[in-house]
């Protein structure tokens, strides 16, 4: 079947969004206005905390107490968004009990782990959303998770991250965890901000925001950031260029909104994957040969413009970068009887990768030298043409010509190159109405249309020494074991393909108070999913003129097939809950879901056509308490979850597809408890105790699996929080900081590899004078923990009572001081 075009879709879509929005009467009855909106959230935790309103998974999309939700979510203002000091966009995800973002590749990139959802790479599990519309319709795809395409800045009122629920009725399904970010709009009083901020790695960023009144009615804001810095791992040119630039539009209407937003984003981001370190017999971590593991990195400007052995070029300043556009609209009023709330957006984007992925392990370049003879010699194809076998070889550093020592400790760095361009357009429609006493009827539809064009170019092994300057080997019998450059090999995985998904989704929810206390709610979701996919074919083989070249040995190029898929599956969900209060400020909650989640591209990908991967079939329950109260606040859940037919997707050092089809079953309990035994003096604990094992794995297909635990994520990790307001005057001083625990994990499904734990320190200081400035210090990772929450692809890493042993892995970066003035009129 044939797709709408996103142009004729947006125009069509807008079009009726404003028809209903400035003429009801042409498209249905006016009745009742809606109710006024509810002030913004608090922006302190605290006594407050009982007055604060979400509305991410609300069935009617209207605004509901945190307190009376049947559901776990966390919310964060724009202050406690510059008090958790995110280091990127996946980083802000830390303050939510038992997610784990991995902030080691930089401002992009991460892969996020969502407590007792398995997964190997990327973010599966994780929607981000712009007033609660989602910004890509995937969750993920290779090489694009959802925190790739969004950036933090002064244009953000609030944050709301949900965590299952009902969020497998609603928008995208997403089973995992959504967050959603609520702009900042205008309003009848005009107000604006600046800051400006400098920091570690030479940073450099202005944020801006304004907002007011336009005319009767009308209001607008515009906003956003520009930044530049050279990074904590500093490779000697800029490793973050860009921001990005944010507008809305807002018409209030006797029964409701009208809201327009834009937002387009410019930014370069260098990406970082893992570095040499030593590996103790008590599995505790050390340097490596002198580098420092919190500062270390192999770019340079040696290194920043390349060359590969295909003869295409690029800049590693690129990085994880982004290049893209956000439009959105949302609409709610009433019309003839009932509650209509529409949102729409259009995304798209040039989302491209080009970086170092390090390779399996440190070795010396002699051992280099002797597995690269090795090979030449097992290859006819360079036997015959050098005349004999390979005994040793030569070295010397590429860009000088110096000779290198066979003692000299090396590694393999992967450049990959990776051109990806989006595009998505989604569009929610639902309708609420109270149809008889005590009960809400939603119903609802969701739309979506994405389409992804991917280049890759992978492989590309570059021979390093430690220290990131790349080797040119010859062996003794003329085998040019690798280019000018340095590169061992040429290109191993190629792929170039486009794709396009379409996904239709009809929904109906009731929600019926039973009496003051106790509320319950159902509901019933119907997904299909078209895929339309065409991948080129490729072959591998010999490129190039010179027989002796052994880099050019074994390249992968397209050879003119391709391969199609056209597949289709679909989806039922449901979900059943309720809340029971218990006192005005404490509540009971309880609910199960079953949903799942589509396969995408990449899944598709690394399958048969005619063995296509199947949905993840997901089931969940929750049970929760929550309670608020002047001196502490309690929210705490127990939770299970189920996983079959589970098609997990990663590549290898080489590009090559390692798949696996299983399930999981975990359980645990997630909290977020607060104390206010002094006036202005506040402490919060949150984080997660967790039971996952994997099952339902064939032992003969994917040995060595079931048993073991969910990679990724340890049994425990929590954060504490204390903070200390002072009153000087007519200013405030606020002290806080943040301990963080991260457990022992696995990086792999086989449990082979092992990650010790760790704890990390941060801290900062708000001093607010008067009415328009405030000046803060802040600082990450203060005590310069070497905290690892993934390795390297390929890399085996030794446990505890072991010999120690030299690998790559990913750690933290360094500490990160940042210092702040901000103006508020």
């Amino acid at each position: 079947m044939k797709s709408i075009g996103l142009p004729v879709a947006l125009t069509a879509a807008f079009a009726v969004m404003a028809c209903v929005a400035v003429d009801p009467t042409a498209c249905a009855q006016q009745v009742d206005s809606m109710a006024a909106e509810s002030p913004a959230a608090e922006s302190q935790v605290g006594a407050g905390d009982a007055g604060l309103v979400v509305v991410t998974g609300v069935a009617s999309g209207g605004k509901l107490r945190k307190l009376d939700s049947a559901f776990s979510i966390t919310t964060a203002s724009a202050e406690q968004i510059q008090e958790a000091r995110p280091s990127s966009t996946a980083d802000m995800f830390k303050i939510v009990p038992g997610v784990t973002p991995d902030p080691t590749g930089g401002q992009t990139g991460a892969n996020i782990y969502v407590r007792g959802f398995p997964s190997n790479s990327d973010a599966p599990f994780v929607t981000l959303q712009v007033n609660g519309a989602p910004v890509f319709a995937s969750p993920t795809l290779s090489f694009l998770a959802n925190d790739s395409t969004f950036r933090i800045d002064d244009t953000i009122e609030r944050v709301e991250v949900l965590r299952g629920g009902p969020s497998v009725l609603y928008s995208n399904g997403q089973p995992g965890m959504t967050m959603n970010f609520l702009l900042l709009e205008g309003s009848e009083v005009p107000q604006g901000s600046v800051r400006l901020t400098t920091g570690t790695g030479n940073l450099e960023r202005v944020d801006a925001f304004y907002g007011g009144k336009l005319a009767d009615g009308w209001y607008a804001s515009i906003g956003g950031f520009r930044r530049v810095a050279d990074g904590i791992r500093n490779g000697g040119f800029p490793a973050d260029d860009g921001g990005s630039l944010s507008a809305t539009l807002t018409h209030t209407l006797a029964d409701g909104k009208l809201l327009f937003y834009a937002r387009a984003t410019d930014d370069k981001n260098a990406f970082y994957t893992s570095l040499p370190v030593m590996l103790q017999s008590n599995g505790s971590l050390s340097t490596f040969a002198g580098i420092n593991p919190l500062t270390w990195t192999p770019l340079s400007n040696a290194t920043r413009y390349f060359t590969l052995p295909d003869g295409q070029s690029g800049d590693l300043a690129q990085g994880r970068g982004a290049r893209n556009l956000l439009l959105g609209a949302d609409l709610e009023r009433d019309v003839g009887g009932w509650r209509v709330l529409n949102r729409l957006d259009y995304f798209r984007g040039d989302q491209p990768t080009i970086a170092m992925f390090s390779g399996p392990s440190v070795v010396g370049l002699g051992a280099q030298i002797a597995a690269l003879a090795a090979a030449a010699n097992a290859n006819p194809a360079l036997l015959a043409a050098a005349g004999r076998a390979a005994v040793s070889g030569s070295a010397a550093y590429a860009g000088s010509g110096q000779p290198v020592g066979t003692d000299t400790e090396t590694v393999q760095f992967g450049l990959w190159d990776v051109d990806k361009r989006v595009q998505s357009l989604t569009e929610e429609l639902r309708l609420t109405k109270g149809l008889f006493q005590g009960h809400t009827v939603t119903g609802g539809i969701f739309l979506a249309h994405y389409s992804s064009d991917d280049l890759w170019n992978l492989g590309n092994d570059l021979l390093m020494d430690v220290a990131g300057n790349p080797i040119r080997v010859t062996l003794d019998n003329g085998v040019e074991a690798t280019n000018p450059n340095g590169f061992t090999s040429g290109t191993t995985t190629y792929v170039s393909d486009r794709g396009v998904t379409s996904n239709y989704a009809v929904y109906l929810a009731d929600e019926w108070a039973w009496s003051e206390r106790l509320k319950l709610d159902a509901g019933v979701r119907y997904e299909v999913q078209n895929m339309n996919f065409a991948i080129a074919g490729t072959s591998a083989g010999y490129v190039g003129s010179d027989p002796l070249a052994m880099f050019n040995y074994g390249t992968v190029t397209p050879n003119g097939t391709s391969i199609a898929y056209d597949e289709h599956w679909t989806l039922p969900s449901f979900t059943f809950g309720g809340i029971y209060k218990l006192r005005p400020d404490a509540s009971l909650f309880a609910r199960i879901n079953r949903g799942g989640q589509f396969p995408y591209f990449d899944q598709v990908r690394g399958s048969a056509p005619e063995l296509p991967p199947p949905v993840t079939r997901i089931e969940q329950a929750e049970l929760g308490f929550k309670a608020v109260t002047p001196l502490y606040s309690v929210y705490g859940t127990l939770f299970a979850n189920q996983f079959d037919n589970q098609f997990q997707y990663s590549r290898n050092f080489a590009g090559v597809p390692q798949n696996t089809i299983g399930g999981s079953r975990a359980y645990g309990v997630e909290y977020e408890l607060a104390l206010r035994p002094l006036r202005n003096f506040q402490v919060v604990w949150s984080g997660d105790v967790l039971h996952a094992r994997y099952r339902g794995y064939d032992d003969q297909v994917n040995p060595g699996i079931n048993g073991n635990m969910i990679q990724g994520q340890p049994a425990s990790q929590w954060r504490l929080t204390p903070s200390y307001l002072i009153p000087i005057g007519d200013d405030t001083l606020k002290l806080y900081g943040t301990y963080s625990f991260f457990g022992a994990h696995w990086d792999d499904q086989q449990n082979t590899d092992h990650l010790p734990g760790f704890y990390d320190v941060d801290a900062g200081a708000l001093y607010r004078a008067g009415e328009h400035w405030e000046f803060r210090l802040s600082a990450l990772n203060l005590t310069n923990q070497v905290g690892l929450i993934q390795g390297s692809v390929g890399r085996a890493v030794a446990v505890a009572g072991s010999a120690p042993y030299a690998t790559t892995v990913r750690t933290l970066f360094g500490r990160d001081v940042q210092l702040s003035v901000k103006y508020s009129f």
